[in-house]
Formats: structure tokens, C-alpha cells, sequence
């Protein structure tokens, strides 16, 4: 909870709950905020008792911690059932590369690509529309 308060932090505070409150309160002050302290752990720890009961059996591996953002994406992201390590696995990007630089430089033939089934020749230009393919001008739509 204070894993950022260095020593001299702790000493300053310390002197200074002693300057406040006094050398014979302060034993007093430091048992009450304790209690306070265990009262509010204990309500808590009850609260979450009670939203298991209620959830019922379906959540009893539910942890509050989970409502954290990262920790509820780390946890899902560390899930097998997503299948997001096969696809990391699955997927070779220097094999997919080398395919589209092979496609743009043609180092295929052109037999092999115009076999492959419907492969699109990236190396031709698109031929220019005609005047007769323009579409019509539609001055409502404008």
C-alpha cells in the first residue's frame, strides 16, 4: 500500500503525528485508526461474501481483482481458448512477404499465375474506362 515512502518520508511523518497529536495521545490516535482500519477490512471481506452468495455457484471462482482492466485483459489474453497462440504460431510473416514481393517484382511465371485460380496479376496496369463506361452524371446526387 505505501511501497513509495522511503525512510526519510517515514521519519517526517512520524515527527510530525508527534508535533499534532502529542507524545501521550499518540499510542491513543494510532489504536483508533487501526481499528478503524480493521472495521473497514472486515466490511469489506463481508461485502464480498455476500455478492458471492448472491451470484451463486456459477461465480465462485470470481475474484474482485479481475474487475481491474489489466488485470481482466491479461488474464483473457493468457486464455488458451481464444486460439491466439495457434494464430501467432500459424502465421510466418517472412513466408507471407517473400509471397508479395514475389507477386509485385513477378518472379513467377506467367503460366503458374494464370493457373493459380483466380491469383490476380499485380504486374499489369488497369485498363483506362472508356468514355462509354463512365457512369452517368447524376446532378440530384451532387
Amino acid at each position: 500500500m505505501f511501497n513509495d515512502i522511503g525512510p526519510l518520508e517515514l521519519i517526517t511523518l512520524v515527527v510530525l503525528a508527534v508535533l499534532v497529536f502529542g507524545p501521550d495521545k499518540l499510542p491513543k490516535v494510532i489504536q483508533d485508526v487501526m481499528r478503524t482500519v480493521r472495521k473497514i477490512r472486515e466490511f469489506s471481506e463481508s461485502a464480498k461474501q455476500d455478492i458471492r452468495s448472491e451470484l451463486g455457484p456459477e461465480f465462485k471462482d470470481f475474484e474482485f481483482e479481475d474487475l481491474n482492466p489489466k488485470t481482466f485483459i491479461r488474464k483473457q489474453m493468457d486464455n488458451d481458448e481464444l486460439g491466439l497462440k495457434e494464430i501467432r504460431n500459424g502465421f510466418d510473416l517472412k513466408k507471407e512477404m517473400a509471397e508479395v514481393t514475389d507477386a509485385v517484382h513477378s518472379t513467377e511465371s506467367s503460366s503458374s499465375s494464370s493457373s493459380s485460380g483466380g491469383r490476380i496479376d499485380m504486374t499489369k496496369k488497369p485498363e483506362e474506362p472508356g468514355e462509354e463506361d463512365r457512369p452517368p452524371f447524376d446532378a440530384d446526387a451532387t
